[in-house]
């Protein structure tokens, strides 16, 4: 008995009521701030100023001015690498203090995200799904003394909020109204493939630092072409359906497969049909950028 009570105060010490034994699960934060000012780095204070245990990290912060779509996709590029628990702070908001919500999102593979109902969780409920929704109470979470600010919501309630679900200091259930399952979402074209072997898909974003194209098109599909290494494809790349760029180039498996300053058709690091030239910048060379008014058309040669 006296060993089951010494058990239970030191327990009571280690976690006070209302917190969370548990270590601080992560805070990622991803934004279209870049890192010229002190926004991310107030952010992060409030973060610290919730609880210090909590670790914060950065999936990106240069996400292009009020690119939602492509803020969409950066985040699933990286959340399912993640643990489960993980809670990223989401700020691509150019409604901010519109009627838009703000929302925790639970995603069916247990990962948190913290943000704008603008259609930037598009994708996260294509690839993650979305397990529950709450809309975030504006009036009881958020920083002390922010009420009359209406133009930061990243530092105001996005990472307060996030910081306190990390730190086990909020519950989801308690964060606000529950909704139904479901989030505004971006219209675009899912890939396909058509009665004469053409594969349909979208160019969502660009590999930034080396100009490869990235497509939707995932190996599952591509696979329908049963395709084999050194297969030529016919490639076409368009933008609002008119015709920007035609290659033809050999499906291999990375880029040193060709000589310099050849294209080539590859499987990127998501697992989709990409296109590059070995050493050099497709988008550059050929004038192509991504989103969803790009789209590609793929068929093997015969």
């Amino acid at each position: 008995m006296r060993i089951r009570f010494l058990i239970l105060a030191v327990t009571a010490l280690v976690a006070p009521m209302g917190v969370s034994a548990a270590p601080p699960a992560a805070l990622v934060f991803m934004t279209d701030f870049g890192l010229k000012d002190g926004a991310v780095s107030a952010m992060k204070g409030v973060a610290f100023g919730v609880d210090s245990n909590v670790r914060c990290f950065d999936l990106t912060h240069e996400i292009p001015p009020y690119s939602i779509w492509q803020g969409a996709y950066r985040l699933t590029q990286a959340a399912p690498y993640w643990p489960a628990g993980t809670v990223f702070v989401t700020v691509v908001d150019p409604g901010v203090g519109t009627e838009r919500k703000s929302v925790v999102v639970r995603s069916k593979t247990g990962h948190y995200f913290v943000g704008p109902d603008n259609g930037l969780y598009t994708l996260v409920a294509e690839k993650m799904g979305i397990a529950a929704v709450r809309d975030i109470d504006e009036s009881k979470q958020r920083l002390k003394g922010s009420e009359a600010s209406h133009t930061f919501h990243g530092r105001d309630i996005f990472a307060y909020v996030g910081a306190r679900l990390a730190a086990g200091k909020l519950r989801f259930d308690d964060v606000g109204p529950a909704r139904p399952a479901e989030v505004v979402r971006l219209p675009h074209e899912k890939p396909r493939l058509e009665k004469d072997g053409i594969l349909l898909g979208g160019v969502p974003v660009l590999d930034l630092q080396y100009g490869n194209v990235w497509s939707d098109i995932g190996k599952d599909l591509f696979d329908s072409l049963k395709p084999k290494y050194g297969d030529i494809y016919l490639v076409k790349i368009l933008k609002d359906g008119k015709p920007v760029a035609e290659v033809e180039a050999p499906f291999v498996k990375s880029f040193g497969d060709v000589p310099e300053g050849k294209p080539l058709v590859f499987l990127n690091s998501q697992l989709d049909v990409a296109l590059a030239i070995n050493m050099g910048n497709f988008a550059e060379t050929h004038k192509v950028a991504g989103g969803p008014e790009w789209s590609i058309e793929l068929r093997r040669r015969p």
